[in-house]
């Protein structure tokens, strides 16, 4: 399948344009001249690759052509100094405008993708447990900022696969929150689109941006719903999707820079995922279930601030372990246990609800350390999806395609 290259070129072309403006502004027309050429280039090369925009992306080319040869010639005018793109709709019949109408939609969906950007509080310490999946990613945040001989690059992309619940998107929050990065946590949902050619543009914009805050994580949870196998039964968007999508996670836009754009993708089904994209992840990390000794720590974790001493951890932590619980089934598992005792400290909460917010709030919460029996009460309702059966598919894909 030919590499789609338009989601790179329009941010090259982006990039051209806002070098121009800048130029004209600084009175500096001969940049401003081969960045005009170098507009007419970059629209010429992405007019192969966008059959439905071919000819206005053509037209656009022209119209920047012209604007640098009235530069070389002296013939650039003041009007056209500050708005070129509208001064050359009155020589083109209207081409420039669709031209100008794509740049505006491209600001949407550019706009669209900083509303998925957040900042993570998680740090390495809130998640119990994979200490080896921890250090990998460490070392990995750390060399990204270290100097260091070109030859030594971090992982620009990993997987993480594994059952459900696991940890896998606060592994990725983690790595963000440590290193104070922009956190792009993206769902297929978020990306995919029944209108055609939007699914592309996301994606494009997206890259965009996360190259525009470097250091920047994208978070692809459920990374599966994007890149199921090929077959000839996929729509032409969806191959143009994973086209544009194969060729970010190439690094096109990044090759010889120090900029930090890494992709982290989540996915409970790795066997689905295309083999073209199992490739650009040169990391695939296996996330597995709690052992006991992650068990344990995950209990404290959601236990804090809670007397926790008549507790036989390891207990709990060995049936944990036997039922295949997941670190979110442990969690749940607490929050059962804590509300067993909540219910049994506080039989009458209920009826507090008909109190204003005001009245509530210089009230107490009465508890008592938690016991055996608020454990025992909680293994009988939290139940894991999971059979033996599930985990070692798992850790054959693991042993056959990890590492």
């Amino acid at each position: 399948m030919p590499v789609d290259l338009s989601g790179p070129l329009m941010s090259a072309f982006k990039k051209a344009k806002r070098e121009f403006e800048k130029a004209i502004k600084n009175g500096d027309m001969e940049t401003a001249g081969k960045k005009a050429m170098e507009c007419a280039r970059i629209l010429r090369q992405l007019s192969k690759y966008d059959e439905f925009n071919r000819e206005s992306y053509l037209q656009k080319a022209k119209k920047w052509d012209a604007i640098g040869r009235d530069i070389e010639a002296g013939r650039y005018g003041v009007k056209r100094k500050s708005r070129p793109m509208r001064e050359g709709r009155r020589n083109t019949g209207g081409a420039a405008g669709a031209g100008e109408e794509g740049e505006e939609e491209a600001d949407q969906f550019r706009r669209y993708v900083e509303g998925l950007i957040t900042r993570s509080s998680v740090r390495w310490g809130d998640i119990g447990g994979l200490d080896e999946v921890k250090r990998l990613m460490m070392e990995t945040v750390v060399i990204s900022a270290l100097q260091r001989p070109s030859s030594i690059q971090p992982w620009k992309g990993i997987l993480l696969f594994g059952p459900p619940g696991t940890g896998k998107t606060l592994l990725a929050s983690a790595a963000a929150g440590s290193l104070k990065a922009t956190f792009f946590s993206v769902k297929a949902s978020s990306v995919l689109s029944k209108y055609f050619g939007e699914s592309t543009k996301i994606i494009s914009a997206l890259y965009s941006v996360a190259r525009e805050r470097a250091p920047s994580i994208v978070f692809i949870d459920e990374v599966d719903a994007l890149t199921t196998k090929r077959s000839g039964e996929q729509s032409e968007a969806s191959r143009r999707m994973l086209s544009t999508l194969l060729t970010e996670l190439d690094g096109f836009q990044d090759k010889g820079s120090d900029l930090l754009v890494m992709t982290l993708a989540a996915t409970n089904t790795p066997w689905d995922l295309d083999e073209a994209v199992l490739s650009r992840f040169q990391r695939r990390v296996y996330v597995p279930l709690p052992d006991e000794k992650a068990a344990k720590e995950i209990i404290r974790i959601n236990t804090r601030g809670l007397d926790i001493r008549k507790l036989d951890l390891n207990a709990i932590a060995e049936e944990s372990v036997r039922r295949l619980y997941s670190g979110r089934d442990i969690k749940n598992l607490c929050q059962e246990a804590v509300w067993n005792m909540i219910r049994e400290e506080n039989r009458d909460l209920h009826k507090l609800a008909e109190l204003p917010y005001e009245k509530l709030k210089r009230r107490s919460l009465r508890t008592r350390p938690l016991e055996m029996r608020d454990f025992e009460a909680a293994f009988r309702k939290i139940k894991s999806p999971l059979t033996r059966r599930d985990v070692e598919r798992y850790e054959r894909w693991a042993e056959q395609f990890g590492g």
